[in-house]
């Protein structure tokens, strides 16, 4: 009887635990972001900063787009825009420095999710969309790179590609990955043809791994400077469309209004003035529902943390200096990823800790403050590279090189920091034009635009726009979804068809069916 008696207590406290983060959670997600916290902590990234990261050109009183948001999706959005047509006017609005926000805070990552996801997204929408959504996210690393070269940015943006490992230290787990490697190969075999499994002696040996190690997952992936591309790129289309083009730092967007008798366009409503427009785009990620509040259950901000840190003294050499990148899955309680520089002291840049990211058992799921990080989280990457590679492959600590930066520490750990995430809660990021109902606002009426597009007439009927929602996956769906706005708004619709998946365009349908109970599930 007491055994019985035991149980039910028990059971009884674990669903009450159960039910009291569950409503931690709720609350959580149901508070506004607000903006970016005007004193984030320092990403490694960003030292020294761009000579235009306080870019604070005079605030316009109309323009025919706003843009808020400098990162990687701003900035796609905004080349794709210029470089297709004639006079169109542009202001980019920036809560902080350029481009400061979560595209300089992440891993540098251009490692998409494939065999990963593809049997669930062919269950789910069928074999023709799940080949395309992979096709989409294998297209950014080639974009980028043909970017970068045409725009001579190859040396500061650090574009290249890697061999990319996935390492499992879970059999189970190791089991799983491999069957779903094989189904997705199957079906796409000349997308997968890089790609292999080798158990765990052969992974220990060509990888330098722990003894941990049950095995890994081998193929074709790419790393980036993220801050070096998007501000390389922004000071080139400063430069090459000074009259149409500007950007206004240390300018939030604390409101949007709608027509009103006096004014057929938009007001985006910034500390230092006004801009009308005909069209917004949101290029925010997780503050999208500041701005957007029907949005707020939809993208979830959460926050992240990552770090740069000094290789062990036997470990550069067997990393290949820069050339490969590696995911560490640790059973069912998260991952961790890595990527090591090309130059300078070849640093790792590290970042995960998810599982270990955590505040009364729950992750930094709608916290958007970027000035702080997880303690725990922290403290697990600061800890965990030497066990990942093992005593052996790791060697000794690595002694600082040349004279040191002041802004970093001297040991393993040169810097830590974090950055806010836009979770979707359908796990598809959001692009395209915002209905009325999701964007909280009736559009403007037709306005005619006087912009001519290369080949074409002028711009999309008067409309709000998103592309946020990316899941962590930032450098594998952000350019090309920013791209595909771009397009939307020029009017190539028909130029989307054999790139673009639509079940990543905003409609009123995806709006009601995605719930936030589906994104509870996945960490409760």
């Amino acid at each position: 009887m007491g055994n019985v008696t035991s149980k039910a207590k028990f059971l009884l406290a674990a669903s009450l635990r159960l039910r009291e983060a569950y409503n931690e959670l709720s609350q959580r997600l149901q508070a506004p972001p607000g903006i970016p916290v005007p004193n984030p902590n320092l990403p490694f990234w960003t030292v020294p900063p761009s000579l235009i990261s306080s870019e604070g050109a005079p605030l316009p009183e109309h323009a025919d787009i706003v843009v808020i948001g400098s990162g990687i999706t701003g900035t796609s959005v905004v080349y794709n825009l210029l470089e297709r047509s004639y006079g169109v006017k542009v202001v980019m609005l920036e809560a902080r420095d350029v481009c400061s926000g979560a595209t300089a805070r992440n891993g540098g990552h251009a490692n998409p999710p494939l065999y990963h996801d593809y049997s669930e997204l062919k269950e789910k929408y069928g074999e023709s969309t799940a080949k395309m959504m992979v096709k989409f996210r294998l297209s950014h690393l080639q974009e980028m790179k043909h970017i970068a070269e045409s725009e001579d940015l190859l040396k500061e943006s650090q574009v290249r590609d890697t061999v990319h490992v996935d390492v499992f230290t879970c059999p189970k787990t190791f089991a799983e990955a491999k069957e779903t490697l094989m189904k997705w190969k199957a079906d796409m075999p000349d997308e997968s043809s890089t790609f292999g499994y080798c158990e765990r002696e052969d992974a220990i040996t060509r990888f330098s791994l722990s003894e941990s190690t049950v095995g890994c997952i081998f193929g074709s992936g790419g790393a980036l400077h993220p801050y070096r591309l998007v501000t390389s790129i922004l000071t080139k289309l400063l430069d090459r469309h000074s009259d149409t083009f500007h950007i206004a730092t240390q300018t939030p967007c604390t409101a949007i209004t709608g027509p009103t008798t006096s004014s057929p366009y938009y007001s985006a409503i910034t500390p230092r003035g006004t801009v009308t427009a005909a069209h917004i785009i949101h290029a925010t990620n997780g503050w999208s529902s500041h701005l957007l509040e029907p949005m707020r259950t939809k993208i979830v901000p959460v926050r992240g943390t990552m770090s740069a840190q000094r290789p062990g003294t036997s470990l550069s050499a067997s990393t290949s200096d820069g050339c490969r990148s590696f995911v560490f899955y640790r059973g069912t309680s998260g991952y961790d990823y890595l990527t090591q520089l090309p130059a300078g002291e070849h640093e790792l840049m590290f970042g995960g800790g998810w599982a270990q990211s955590c505040d009364n058992n729950l992750p930094d799921i709608g916290i958007t403050d970027d000035s702080t990080f997880s303690f725990a989280s922290a403290s697990h990457l600061a800890g965990a590279l030497p066990l990942y590679f093992g005593a052996n492959h790791w060697g000794g600590e690595a002694v600082p090189a040349g004279e040191q930066d002041a802004h970093w520490g001297t040991g393993r750990t040169k810097a830590q920091w974090s950055g806010i995430l836009g979770i979707s809660t359908d796990n598809l990021p959001w692009v395209g034009r915002l209905p009325a109902i999701v964007a909280g606002r009736v559009p403007p009426p037709a306005v005619p635009s006087a912009v001519s597009e290369k080949g074409a007439g002028g711009l999309a009927p008067s409309g709000e726009w998103i592309a946020a929602g990316y899941s962590g996956e930032g450098m594998v769906h952000a350019w090309m979804s920013g791209k595909a706005v771009a397009y939307m708004l020029l009017g190539r619709e028909n130029e989307l068809t054999d790139w673009f998946p639509d079940i990543l365009r905003v409609t009123e349908k995806r709006w009601k069916k995605a719930t936030v109970d589906d994104l509870l599930a996945r960490f409760l």
